[in-house]
């Protein structure tokens, strides 16, 4: 019934009295006048500044016009010349407020959620270039008909309400407004309809202009309907001939029919809408399609279907269905498909349909923080989740899980949040003037309304407790501080928020925060004041606290006293204070402040630590600062209770409601919180602080890398998000990024137009290069990885070898790139094949492509000439190859378009025109060809480009900065977009489509069976016409087709082959209907006949398998019983999510020596004496039996067995891989160990070692990647070896004989196994989803296996099984992923218990007796009691794991990987992924380190003068100090998120020989001096701006050398910290050494005493006499030497190495100085080599004896050699896991260490 009134039409301005201005309002120059046209009184809107010269309907905003009419009709006449603007807000049905605004200012259309822009053009009709604009002189009145009802759903899919309020600027004359449900038409009046009987509805007389008699309509008025109803085509204006100037808008809204018939031409903009001028013609709407709660879309057409041979045009009823409420969470989203009115058959229908899903994208995840400010960020009510902005997007992010879902709707950043305390209401400010604010609904996430601020800058927003009152606090147009105070209790029931009061003050405001216990009190506080707020009768007052000696504080938050009776108020100030403040009595009652650490004879008073945020619970008080650290004290500040170090300013600190939990943001966009009970600190976001400028994606290990103009590259987990690596550049900017396809190595080019290739392995950089003079602006490897790619601003392109892990130069080009190119990720590409490059250049209208290898130009593309109707020259932005042949060249161009080019000829294949209302920066093709993005402003447009004629799109925004670059993720799964944040997106269509031209439903090509033994003969046997399309369908079979199988061996009586046939007719080789079945599943593949005795399965879950060996009589595996695996595994396996599986480490120097002659036994010069370190990268690498003593671990490819009472070791040596495990038979006398293949191992070695002679009796090799486990049978008669998830194969062995009894491939990974310690033929494996239980069955000579798989219970939750040892008879305990252990009776198959262990994975379980160990990759070691669980069984489902409970809990350095204890369980062997070796006591809940070494690698090696103790430090940023007696660590000293890479020790100080010194270099450019006697640093230098390389002492120790890697040497002098010397003679090169010695005075004619030496990267050696103490240095010698010529294994160049002789000191050794590998003798003396030694390869190390005339060298290749520089003679010793990168002597020439990567080896010098 309200709607009755309204009917037929309402005149708006009559209904509201506008004349008497009570009920509407006016501003401005607003007057009525007469208008001589329509001879009636109009008014009119006049002023410069159209938003101070307006009429507004209703008064006030609160008010609501509440008009319901579906049409609204503006009768107007734009003023000549002159600019006006309509605002309409619209209310929906779910009381969201949407903003229509139409003016000619606009030149583009423009949508928010809440905002639609529509541009209304004053067409002049002379030039296209003239549709933008003001009015033309002789304007027309027009009548303007508004489908409001369409606008919403078609652009918003909202369903509209009614018409809220209007607002009518300047400059324009308005005549009314009138609303009706009823179309009219304008130009025909009741009389001439009803004289003419025409079929329309004829406009009221009221609504009528008059026209002359005999006169037509539309030559003095112009109609306008929108959106309109023609079927004109998209790509042309409506124009009228010899007409008067008219108004139409810019684009063409597209109708939609429910059927789509055919596509037209492609549209200029999918998202601009235009709104033309019609004749006397009606038309309806259709109905749209419904979106899915998963985001925001709306997809429209325009179409005509056609009926009869006349093809007469029919038009569909007018109806319209929407979603009842907005979905939020996965991003805003405009589909938009344009299609024609041209008749087409049926048939083609199929042919042009689009194939996309709507919408095809969802957000899915958010990589960012803040964007406005890092001070958001909010707890909500239970504390399980996190809420803040990312920008224009606010983030809720499950600290749990950390899944994340958004609220979408801001246009620009988000610039505050509040959350109620019922968590029902989220209020959001956004940052551009004028701020808008939203209302949310937390749990639904919809936008509840939306409303315009009085203060123009919005910078707090707080709730009241209850959610019914919010304030807002800013900066009005003046600048003074406003606060507003809003009323929301209504806002939820339908209702709007209401202002109850508003203030103006001129005091500063940092915080303001509503009282929880009274809501109409509030506190702020800022620079000098603290002031008490009441909202009392409609006003706010508000009082300041008398501060007395405080009043000068600058205060920047505050908080209230949580206690109900609390009366306290704590205010911090950027000084340090905390003030206690009695907000009743108004007046402080305590005062502290934070103070730095005071030394004892330091001042009492100083400047306090600058304190930003603070947050109060009932008990504790959380204090965040400036210095970066996060502090908690309880609420008397008696001690401070818990203190976190951030990597940045401390922006806001939030205590959780339950206060165990501290909330902390940082200026540097990091995001994390600290758990009190447990005392740790976990990251939640890490972000980019600036603009994202590139990204690049890795394949293999799921990585992704950014760059930003923050100055930093990080990379990031695909899978997680979380960060993993940040390098940051503080003097040249990054600019582009790349990784190598199959290295773990990625290249990055910065500002200064240097290239630096980054090792994720080891961290560092390995190699820069500077060939370009300007900013990069390309970087892109081939997919091959042969090549890298790079361009600068300065038109230089550069060639790059890559295949190596260093990279070199092989080619420049100068003046080939465009200099002045648009800015764009995409200048450079490289086709898929890796033949052929492409690049703008040589200028911005041309596009070159040469071949990849040679850079020989091959086509050379002019795009300014492809348009030859245009105007104006077009300029290449962005280009990209296409995935697949045929070789297609896809290039953006700046006239909005994307051309399609062949490759190879230049012809253009396509086009797709009006992209991007403006240029398209950025481009992507899926892999498939199916998906073409294009990034251009805020906006990210999804292309069916499949479709060849007029492909569809869909445009999504949520950036609120300009996209920079867009990419698919490896797997084609995801998409990647970033700007302002990184965006990942779901891409929601199946991974599978048909071709254009295919017929729906019809069955592909059938499955592989992976395990068939002519697999590529199936493949032919399946497409028959090698890959050409089928003539006919295949036709299903009426056959219900068996259980699917994968056999390994051929059937009883058949060759073993399988045949397929999708012709019509019987098959060649099968007459059996059990071919190619397809019922309601999908098509699979299965064997003709059952499998026989030899056969073997992978059955479903709950099935038996059976699995049949037979052994073979030489011990090769028989047919049937064995599968090849390269036939067998069709497509690789992805690493699984589990830490359990080895991966072996990267090698820096991959290449082993071949044919390495050991010396005689007996005549050995060296004897391994001891290794230093355990390999944590194996997997159950370490062996303890308690009952006869015997313990050995790994460490590289030794295993290394000590004895733990004296210290001493044995080293076994023979693998020539790193070991990744072992296992020990249950006699004790046999070890197993194995090792992964790579170098000289094609495949992976299992060697079986004799225990008591330490000798290796079998060399066994099966398995192709790596071995995941190994495990003795109980009797000892078989060995069983599993390979890992590459590998897949389960192989038994023969102990008696060495052969091999069968081997079996399985179709996942597993992840452990274990034999049942109570049923001999029992075995267990663990693996994705179930629990496999295999029993070995023996007849005679053969061995079977029969294999029966359980599910996991969906109850216990668990994805994997990770681990698995068993307890009692018949118990198997089992550790998953996600931290369970569930327990199993394998008599039955049940699983009866599970109880949640650990909050990670489960990778290590022990159990003997009652007591269970677990351990997991969150570093913990937990012993639980068991002695209940057996009992337990008997309850089966009823179980419940409260009967089991955890007795002890450690926390160790790393993920447990290996553990055995004694069968009391009280005591065992941890080792972790630190590389540690822990006894653990759980009697005394001790853990006692055992072995530990460094993590990563091992730079430097020095000693002590006395040879007590040597040193070593290493890229994990550690200094450690042994004793050389025992090995065993002392002191060690640590610096984080730094790599210590050089390292000496001082000479005996005078007359202080008890003052033992180190100094150590570190990347960061410090030289850090620490005092060993006294276990503390000294002193910190900085003589470096780049990473230090070489250091060392001064003879008399009084002052240290240091040279860095730009070639820079520095003087310093210890005692005063003060560098007084620098030399750069070395300038350019890195300094490889430094070494000092003394020389008598006056030796080789000049003065000085210290005789001291430079060697850098570039083949040089500078040798130096100085006297530091006179300030004199002079030059003895310079010698430069050829580069050296690299064999083509090489990687990258030796380093340059030279020492002093010690037996002679007017010799120079030098090695790796010249073309050849050799050692060089240089004299001093006589200025000339005096001697040269060959080397087999180039050195990497070298030391020589102090005593002897010996040398010790170190390769690349693995090899450590023992030269005698008197003879000549040698030795090589093998035993190292990678190259031997360092070597050095003893003083006393004894020992010799040695080191590779991590591991270093003592070696005992036996004849020197």
């Amino acid at each position: 019934m309200a709607r009755v009134w309204q009917h037929p039409f309402i005149n708006v301005f009559r209904q509201f009295k506008v004349d008497e201005w009570k009920r509407s309002t006016k501003e401005g120059d607003v007057a009525t006048v007469m208008d001589k046209t329509l001879k009636c009184t109009v008014y009119r809107v006049r002023g410069s500044i159209s938003a101070s010269n307006y009429i507004q309907l209703p008064k006030t905003s609160t008010q609501s016009l509440g008009l319901t009419g579906r049409y609204l009709y503006l009768l107007f006449r734009p003023m000549s010349s002159k600019h006006f603007v309509i605002h309409l807000d619209l209310a929906t049905e779910d009381s969201q407020v949407i903003r229509v605004s139409l003016s000619n200012l606009f030149k583009e259309f423009k949508s928010t959620a809440t905002w639609l822009q529509f541009p209304f053009i004053c067409e002049t009709g002379t030039s296209r270039k003239d549709l933008a604009g003001v009015a033309p002189p002789a304007a027309r009145w027009t009548c303007l008909q508004l489908d409001l009802q369409d606008i919403l759903l078609v652009y918003l899919n909202r369903r509209y309400s009614h018409l809220k309020s209007v607002r009518l600027c300047a400059s324009l004359l308005i005549r009314s407004l009138y609303t009706s449900d009823l179309c009219f038409n304008p130009a025909v009046t009741v009389a001439e309809a009803r004289r003419a009987k025409l079929p329309v509805t004829p406009i009221p007389r009221e609504m009528a202009f008059p026209v002359p008699k005999g006169e037509s309509w539309h030559d003095h008025y112009i109609h306008i309907r929108f959106p309109s109803g023609s079927p004109a085509a998209p790509s042309e204006l409506v124009q009228r001939n010899c007409s008067p100037p008219e108004a139409v808008f810019l684009r063409h809204v597209p109708q939609l029919l429910p059927r789509p018939v055919a596509f037209s031409k492609s549209r200029q903009d999918s998202v601009s809408p235009v709104v033309q001028m019609l004749g006397p013609t009606a038309s309806c709407r259709a109905p749209l399609g419904l979106l899915s709660e998963d985001g925001l879309s709306c997809e429209y057409s325009e179409v005509s279907t056609v009926g009869g041979p006349r093809g007469r045009r029919q038009e569909p009823s007018a109806s319209s269905k929407a979603p009842d409420k907005l979905a939020a969470g996965s991003g805003l989203q405009v589909s938009v498909r344009k299609l024609a009115v041209v008749p087409t058959a049926p048939e083609d229908v199929a042919k042009h349909e689009s194939f996309l899903p709507d919408p095809v994208l969802r957000l899915k995840r958010v990589i960012g923080f803040g964007g406005h400010s890092t001070k958001w960020a909010l707890w909500t009510k239970d504390g399980a989740a996190i809420v803040y902005p990312c920008h224009a997007v606010i983030v809720v992010l499950r600290i749990d899980t950390r899944e994340q879902c958004f609220f979408l709707g801001h246009t620009d950043k988000v610039s505050a949040l509040a959350l109620d305390g019922n968590n029902s209401l989220l209020a959001s400010a956004q940052a551009r003037p004028p701020s808008m604010l939203r209302l949310w609904d937390f749990q639904t996430r919809s936008c509840l309304s939306l409303f315009r601020s009085p203060v123009h800058t919005v910078c707090s927003l707080s709730f009241s407790d209850s959610g019914a009152l919010l304030c807002c606090i800013g900066k009005d147009h003046h600048g003074k501080t406003m606060v507003v105070a809003w009323g929301t209790d209504q806002v939820g029931r339908g209702g709007e928020a209401v202002i109850l009061a508003k203030a103006n003050t001129d005091v500063d405001i940092q915080a303001f925060e509503v009282a929880f216990f009274n809501e109409t009190r509030m506190a702020s506080c800022g620079r000098g004041s603290v002031r008490l707020w009441r909202l009392r009768g409609g006003g706010l007052r508000s009082c300041p606290v008398d501060l007395g000696e405080h009043h000068a504080l600058e205060f920047t938050d505050l908080a209230f006293g949580k206690t109900q009776d609390s009366r306290t108020l704590y205010v911090c100030s950027r000084s340090g204070h905390i003030l206690e403040i009695d907000h009743q009595r108004m007046a402080v009652r305590h005062t502290r402040r934070l103070l730095p650490t005071q030394t004892p004879s330091g001042p009492l008073l100083g400047p306090g630590i600058a304190i930003s945020s603070l947050s109060v619970s009932q008990a504790e008080c959380a204090v965040g600062s400036e210095d970066g650290y996060l502090r908690l004290w309880p609420l008397d500040f008696s001690s401070e209770l818990l203190e976190a170090e951030h990597e940045g300013p401390i922006s806001s600190v939030h205590l959780s409601p339950d206060g165990l939990r501290v909330l902390s943001t940082t200026s540097s966009g990091h995001l994390g919180f600290l758990d009190m009970p447990s005392r740790e600190y976990s990251m939640l976001v890490r972000s980019h602080t600036a603009l994202v400028l590139a990204l690049a994606t890795e394949c293999n290990r799921g990585q992704l890398a950014t760059v930003s103009r923050d100055h930093t590259v990080r990379v990031w987990d695909l899978a997680t998000l979380q960060q993993l690596y940040d390098l940051t550049s503080p003097e040249e900017a990054p600019c582009a990024v790349a990784f190598h396809p199959t290295q773990p190595v990625f290249f990055c080019g910065f500002s200064s137009g240097a290239i630096h290739s980054f090792s994720l392995e080891a961290s560092k950089v390995l190699v820069e290069h500077r060939c370009h003079r300007g900013a990069i602006t390309g970087l892109v490897t081939s997919p091959d990885g042969s090549f890298l790619f790079s361009a600068c601003s300065q038109g230089t392109l550069a060639q790059y070898h890559c295949a190596a892990t260093c990279c070199r130069v092989l080619r420049v080009v100068a003046n080939v790139v465009c200099r002045d190119a648009h800015p764009s990720p995409n200048t450079l590409a490289v086709s898929g094949d890796s033949r052929l490059l492409a690049f703008i250049g040589p200028s911005k209208y041309t596009v070159t492509i040469m071949d990849a290898a040679s850079l020989d130009d091959l086509l050379r593309i002019d795009v300014s000439t492809l348009d030859l109707a245009s105007s104006r020259l077009d300029v290449a932005v962005a280009i990209c190859f296409s995935p697949a042949p045929p070789s297609h060249l896809l290039v953006s161009t700046s006239s909005y378009k994307v051309v399609v080019l062949d490759a190879t000829s230049g012809r253009v294949v396509r086009e797709l025109c009006g992209v991007h209302p403006v240029v398209c920066s950025s481009l992507a093709l899926s892999r498939d060809s199916r998906f073409l993005l294009t990034a251009a402003d805020r906006a990210i447009k999804v292309w069916d480009y499949l479709t060849q004629s007029d492909p569809s799109c869909q445009v999504y925004i949520g950036h609120s900065e300009p996209v920079q670059a867009v990419a698919f993720t490896p797997d084609q799964q995801h998409l990647l977009s970033v700007g302002d944040a990184i965006f990942l997106w779901d891409i929601l269509a199946s991974p599978e489509r048909s071709p254009p031209g295919s017929v729906r439903g019809s069955p592909g090509p059938p499955a592989t069976c992976e395990a068939g033994p002519n697999a590529r003969q199936l493949e032919d046997a399946v497409s028959r016409t090698n890959g050409l399309p089928r003539w006919q369908v295949p036709m299903p079979s009426q056959a219900t087709p068996p259980k699917l199988s994968i056999c390994a061996g051929p059937s009883e009586g058949g060759d073993g082959t399988f045949s397929v046939s999708d012709e019509e007719g019987p098959s060649e080789e099968s007459h059996s209907s059990e071919g190619l079945c397809q019922a309601s599943g999908p098509p699979m593949l299965v064997q003709k006949e059952a499998c026989g005795a030899g056969d073997r399965a992978w059955g479903v879950a709950g099935a038996p398998w059976g699995l049949d060996m037979l052994p073979h009589p030489h011990g090769q595996p028989s047919k049937q019983g064995t599968w090849n695996p390269s036939r067998a595994r069709t497509q690789p396996t992805a690493r699984p999510d589990s830490y359990k599986h080895f991966t072996a480490r990267y090698k820096a120097s991959p290449l082993m020596a071949k044919n390495v002659s050991s010396p005689a036994a007996g005549g050995e010069w060296l004897h391994l004496k001891a290794v230093v370190g355990y390999n944590g990268n194996g997997r159950a690498n370490v062996i303890w039996r308690p009952d006869t003593g015997f313990f050995a671990y790994t460490c590289g490819c030794l295993v290394v067995v000590e004895d733990l009472h004296s210290g001493s070791q044995q080293h076994w040596l023979g693998h020539s891989e790193e070991i990744s495990t072992l296992a020990l038979s249950h006699s004790a006398q046999v070890l197993a160990s194995a090792s992964g293949c790579g170098g000289t191992a094609s495949c992976c070695q299992i060697r079986i070692w004799d225990v008591p002679g330490g000798s290796c009796q079998q060399l066994l090799s099966h398995h192709c990647t790596a071995v995941q486990a190994l495990a003795f049978s109980l009797d000892d008669r078989l060995l069983v070896t599993l390979g890992d998830y590459g590998d897949r194969t389960l192989v038994l062995w023969s102990m008696a004989t060495y052969e091999l009894l069968s081997s079996t491939h399985l179709p996942e990974p597993v992840h452990g196994m274990a034999f049942n310690p109570w049923n001999a033929g029992e075995l267990a494996c663990v693996g994705q989803g179930a629990l496999t239980l295999c029993l070995l069955q023996q007849r005679g000579t053969d061995v079977s296996l029969q294999l029966h798989r359980e599910p996991i219970p969906e109850a216990v939750g668990a994805g994997e099984l990770t681990s698995l040892c068993y307890g009692a008879v018949s118990l198997l305990y089992c550790g998953s992923n996600a931290g369970q252990v569930c327990v199993w009776d394998t008599s039955v198959g049940r699983c009866f218990l599970a109880w949640e262990a650990d909050d990670g994975e489960i990778g290590v379980l022990l159990c003997s007796g009652s007591r269970l160990v677990s351990g997991s990759n969150t570093r913990r070691l937990r012993l639980w009691a068991v002695g209940a669980v057996p009992e337990l069984r008997h309850k089966g489902s009823g179980a419940r794991s409260s009967s089991v409970f955890m007795e002890r809990e450690l926390t160790l350095d790393g993920a447990i990987v290996s553990a055995v204890f004694h069968d009391s369980m009280d005591m065992g062997v941890v080792g972790t992924t630190a590389g540690t070796l822990w006894y653990v006591s759980w009697a005394e809940g001790t853990s006692t380190r055992l072995i530990s070494g460094h993590r990563s690698k091992v730079n430097e090696v020095v000693f002590s003068p006395s040879e007590s103790h040597c040193a070593t430090c290493g890229d994990d940023g550690s200094v450690r100090v042994w004793s050389l007696s025992s090995m065993e660590l002392v002191i060690q000293f640590q610096v984080l998120n730094q790599s210590c890479l050089c390292l000496a020790w001082s000479p005996l100080s005078c007359g202080q020989p008890e003052q033992q010194h180190m100094a150590a270099g570190y990347s960061d450019g410090t030289l850090r001096v620490f005092n060993v006697s006294r276990i503390s640093m000294e002193l910190k230098m900085h003589p470096h701006l780049a990473a230090l390389t070489a250091v060392t002492f001064s003879a008399d120790g009084q002052t240290i050398l240091s040279g860095d890697k730009d070639g820079l040497v520095a003087v310093s002098r210890p005692h005063t910290g003060m560098t007084f010397c620098v030399l750069s003679d070395h300038r350019g090169a890195p300094i490889s050494t430094i070494q000092s010695t003394t020389k008598e005075y006056g030796d080789f004619g000049v003065k000085g005493t210290d005789l001291w030496l430079a060697t850098s990267g570039d083949q040089r050696v500078s040798v130096w006499a100085s006297n530091w103490l006179q300030d004199c240095c002079e030059l003895v010698d310079w010698l430069s030497f050829p580069a050296p010529t690299l064999m083509e294994a090489s990687d990258c160049s030796p380093p340059s190495l030279a020492a002093f002789c010690p037996w002679d000191r007017t010799l120079l050794v030098c090695a790796g100085l010249g073309q050849d590998p050799e050692v060089v003798f240089y004299s001093l003396c006589q200025k000339q080599v005096v001697k040269k030694i060959p080397l087999p390869f180039f050195a990497m190390s070298l030391s020589l004896s102090p005593r002897a005339c010996f040398m010790a060298i170190g390769f690349a290749e693995h090899v450590l050699r023992l030269v005698d520089c008197v003879s000549g003679a040698s030795q090589d010793f093998a035993g190292h896991d990678d190259g031997v990168q360092l070597c050095r002597f003893a003083p006393s020439a004894s020992l010799l260490f040695t080191a590779a990567h991590n591991e270093i080896f003592v070696w005992e010098v036996t004849d020197c």
